[in-house]
């Protein structure tokens, strides 16, 4: 069943910002826990081993409303050093296809309307929007102050490429942003290195040696405090393994998947998104499901394979409590939901029900 969405697609982002969460994650209703909680994430200790990755909690009102809505891990979404403008609305469709979004059919183009269905995907298209730090940073600082029992902030970032295109300053901008993070009280930290135009082979994460020092010196910035690298889907094996290999013992966490990129059309052929560079946009929701449950597969494989201790942070089409459990069964220490959630305000409460049988 689908509710209303928390982030209503048919209002800008601006206006989201301003007015929302929406839907039932703004009556105030507070789901309580009792007892101690008995899951680990990263050294903290959580009531259940869910919660919303990087994305659509674009604000403290919208954090605080899942954290009473029993979602125990949330994300804050991701942010800069700089303001960063958002896209032009609309900045959410829903995706329409037959089957999973497999690497094959991203090579075509997708329709996509404001037709929200089961099984439900969608794309969006942001483009990373970031205030200043002056306001996040004590947006932050609230939310971490509210925080209950069993459940935990985290931190997501990443580092604004200059236009000059200097490496150094590139990387310093990392450091700053997570140096401003810690400031605000996060403990758990993760860096976004599956967002376009960010790397030198377009995402981050497959330019693996800039991986490694961008890691590096974000971990030379928070110390001993756990650090999550969010990844793409890598369609190379021997990518994937050198990534593992040189990131693996920096970082305390990986998560996987972000989406799938494609290209979007409506229902006349024509691009969907306005505006430049958004002829292709990244789809998440059912039918991206296969492709982090096989991510997940793939690092428990090389985790082992290198002796490493990372956590796996599975995500990816969880839009419902039996999906959850497949990403528990395929490796995934902690699970989230984006597309999810966003429709499923009682999906952690579900999830918690589940486990408690």
């Amino acid at each position: 069943m689908l509710y209303q969405p928390f982030y209503n697609p048919e209002k800008s982002y601006e206006e989201n910002f301003k007015e929302g969460p929406y839907g039932i994650f703004s009556d105030k209703e507070i789901f309580l826990e009792e007892g101690e909680p008995q899951y680990d994430f990263l050294g903290h200790k959580v009531y259940s081993p869910f919660g919303i990755p990087a994305g659509p909690l674009i604000n403290g009102n919208f954090v605080e409303a899942a954290l009473d809505k029993g979602f125990d891990i949330v994300t804050y979404k991701t942010v800069r050093t700089k303001k960063y403008p958002c896209h032009p609305w609309p900045n959410v469709l829903a995706v329409h296809l037959e089957g999973d979004l497999t690497i094959e059919k991203a090579n075509n183009k997708l329709a996509a309307d404001g037709d929200y269905k089961e099984p439900l995907s969608i794309t969006n298209s942001f483009g990373v929007p970031s205030f200043e730090p002056e306001f996040w940073q004590k947006d932050i600082e609230q939310v971490v102050k509210n925080t209950r029992k069993g459940q935990i902030i985290v931190g997501a970032f990443q580092g604004t490429k200059t236009e000059d295109g200097n490496v150094e300053n590139y990387i310093k901008d990392f450091c700053l942003a997570a140096r401003v993070l810690k400031e605000s009280g996060v403990k758990v930290f993760e860096v976004n290195f599956s967002c376009p135009n960010e790397g030198t082979t377009n995402l981050l994460c497959f330019d693996v040696d800039r991986s490694e020092l961008v890691a590096k010196a974000i971990k030379e910035e928070i110390g001993e405090l756990p650090l999550i690298v969010k990844i793409a889907y890598f369609k190379e094996e021997e990518i994937l393994k050198n990534f593992v290999k040189k990131v693996g013992p920096v970082v305390q966490g990986i998560s996987a998947i972000n989406t799938i990129s494609a290209e979007i059309i409506d229902k006349d052929g024509n691009q969907a998104l306005p505006g430049e560079g958004r002829i292709r946009s990244g789809v998440c929701g059912h039918s991206i499901k296969w492709a982090g449950l096989e991510m997940v597969k793939r690092l428990k494989k090389l985790r082992t394979e290198f002796g490493y201790s990372y956590t796996i942070i599975g995500v990816g089409g969880v839009n419902e409590v039996k999906d959850f459990i497949e990403y528990r069964e395929q490796g995934a220490d902690i699970v989230m939901s984006a597309t999810g959630a966003m429709w499923n305000p009682y999906l952690a409460k579900e999830i918690k029900e589940q486990l408690q049988k």
